[in-house]
């Protein structure tokens, strides 16, 4: 019986994942952009971005119950990245970038990523919202976590 219990909340949990990822990406699609004051630029809402969200740094799936919190604070990111005023985290750093050329190398490059604390609408919760910069690249949305989440010893890009 506990068995069975186990696979209905299983399968809620992917129902409650799907649609939380079509909200959110509905919500992430209707602009390209989105301006940040303390930056004073717009930053660009891309693919990459959206996809950290369901997925590790190296591309495999996050866990269910990580999407969905990642993704349902996605709206309340996209709401404060307008009102970020104040910096909390920034790190520099080379990484590579890509697949291995012909060489057996990657390709460096200089990774900037900017952290934003806000504490949510309750004044309890706190939430963290990361951009990232690739090179000279255009600055993006990278990801959002509760400001609880431990980052990986590597950084704030390894959430």
């Amino acid at each position: 019986m506990n068995h069975m219990s186990q696979n209905v909340s299983s399968i809620s949990d992917k129902e409650k994942l799907q649609q939380c990822a079509e909200k959110a990406k509905e919500l992430y699609t209707l602009q390209y952009e989105i301006y940040c004051p303390y930056l004073s630029i717009k930053i660009s809402l891309t693919s990459d971005g959206f996809n950290h969200l369901q997925n590790k740094p190296n591309r495999q799936p996050r866990n269910i119950k990580e999407q969905i919190v990642k993704l349902s604070l996605l709206k309340k990111a996209l709401k404060i990245i307008p009102k970020c005023g104040t910096l909390q985290e920034f790190r520099e750093q080379t990484e590579k970038i890509g697949k291995k050329g012909p060489d057996g190398f990657y390709k460096m490059k200089m990774v900037k990523y900017w952290g934003f604390h806000a504490i949510l609408e309750d004044n309890e919760n706190k939430i963290k919202i990361i951009l990232k910069q690739i090179g000279d690249g255009k600055i993006m949305f990278w990801s959002v976590m509760p400001y609880n989440q431990k980052l990986y010893s590597e950084g704030i890009n390894e959430d």
